[in-house]
């Protein structure tokens, strides 16, 4: 018998939704059901695994589901206030998965000009081959959104703040225009999480994660879901779950069930350290632009304190000497870690060099180019602030940038020779 949370705060569904007492061993925290099938009555179920789907059996075979999945499909779809959640064996699969259900061949796919490199690789390789249109737009920018969209669009998929620049969208308005033109919207949430924004209570259609990130929070399990209305989650369950098998395994599920209970204070604490380690980055001499959703100078502050709850845990800066900066990360950190992925316990740090970006991305036409550039440069480096100090954390990085000269004492020496 499940518990009714519908009048709880959102840290108290966070530790007890989706899972209750054992009724056999009382045990407060949910069992590991590690077994790949499940006994029934004689005659409940049958061959078939789409047939088996429908069935009024709670667990067949763990391919389409088990009881690890259902605590954590259950606790999601709390978190996000959204009548149903799917979960898969990492978010990239979560992604292509709601866009091969979604999507038929003839339909346009109209998804974010900066975006996740994988969701990138997918939809202009895979998904252009199944013979589906995609472009992309400034999906913050509404006029270049309406300019994009086609008679046969179905899908916009928008991510915010976007992987790896922090550009944010205004959901709610980018929903309205969805809507108007009978398309549907899909948010990667993944930077944000429930704690920071919740895109369907905005008029998203669909919120996809990788719950590789912030929401299992230590670094140990991959995992992907997708968050909608209960119809559409459904049929994304019984087709494509089922016959492509991006089933999520019952450790992963309990280990990233684990990870959501502390994801409100863990949001929290991250923004707390990300705030002062992005101030102490613009303060710095070394330091060109820094792009973090809770400084005022991020420019689209405002929608930030409208949209989010926090402004997480992600920063983007650059240096005046990016190659320089780089070749010391090695010798100079002490806390910060080298390494792709976000949202751990361990702060993180890596390069993100705008050619490299338009290769394995989009290969972006001239205007859409200079739109990155203004956000971007020529490279920056993206942080994932940790849960350790702050002050730890910026002492770190103060070691790294004095690596680099102090532009404004080469502009003093400069003003002098020129005085000589």
């Amino acid at each position: 018998m499940q518990r009714d949370l519908s009048d709880m705060g959102f840290s108290t569904v966070a530790v007890h939704g989706g899972v209750n007492l054992d009724p056999v061993t009382g045990a407060i925290g949910p069992h590991l059901a590690t077994s790949t099938n499940f006994a029934a009555e004689y005659g409940s179920i049958g061959f078939s695994a789409e047939a088996t789907v429908e069935e009024q059996v709670p667990f067949a075979y763990a391919r389409e589901g088990h009881p690890n999945a259902a605590q954590l499909e259950r606790k999601l779809a709390l978190l996000d206030d959204a009548e149903a959640a799917v979960v898969f064996a990492t978010g990239i699969s979560a992604i292509s998965g709601l866009m091969l259900q979604t999507l038929s061949p003839g339909d346009h796919l109209l998804v974010s000009d900066v975006s996740y490199a994988g969701t990138a690789e997918f939809t202009r390789g895979l998904l252009r081959s199944l013979g589906i249109e995609v472009s992309v737009a400034d999906l913050s920018d509404l006029d270049d959104v309406r300019t994009a969209l086609r008679p046969n669009t179905r899908l916009i998929h928008a991510e915010t703040p976007c992987n790896p620049v922090l550009k944010l969208v205004d959901i709610r308005a980018l929903a309205d225009v969805a809507h108007q033109h009978g398309a549907e919207l899909c948010v990667d949430g993944t930077f944000a999480t429930p704690a920071v924004t919740r895109p369907l209570s905005l008029g998203a259609d669909y919120v996809v994660y990788s719950l590789t990130k912030y929401m299992g929070g230590h670094g140990d399990a991959l995992g992907g879901a997708v968050l909608g209305r209960a119809e559409p989650i459904d049929r994304l369950r019984r087709e494509v779950g089922v016959h492509l098998g991006g089933t999520l395994s019952a450790f992963n599920c309990w280990l990233i069930l684990r990870g959501l209970e502390t994801l409100p204070i863990r949001m929290a604490a991250y923004a707390r350290g990300a705030a002062r380690v992005a101030q102490f980055l613009q303060d710095h001499p070394a330091v060109l632009s820094v792009r973090y959703p809770g400084l005022p100078s991020h420019p689209q502050h405002s929608l930030a304190q409208r949209q989010m709850i926090t402004p997480s845990g992600m920063i983007a800066f650059t240096v005046t000497d990016h190659e320089r900066f780089g070749r010391g990360l090695k010798d100079q950190l002490k806390v910060f870690y080298y390494a792709a992925s976000l949202g751990l316990s361990r702060s993180l740090i890596l390069e993100a060099r705008t050619d490299d970006l338009q290769r394995t991305t989009f290969k972006l036409d001239e205007e859409h180019l200079r739109r990155y550039r203004e956000w971007a440069g020529d490279g920056f480096f993206r942080l994932s602030i940790g849960l350790e100090d702050s002050e730890d954390l910026c002492s770190d990085l103060e070691r790294a940038l004095s690596v680099l000269p102090d532009p404004g004492n080469q502009r003093a020496q400069s003003d002098r020779s020129a005085t000589m």
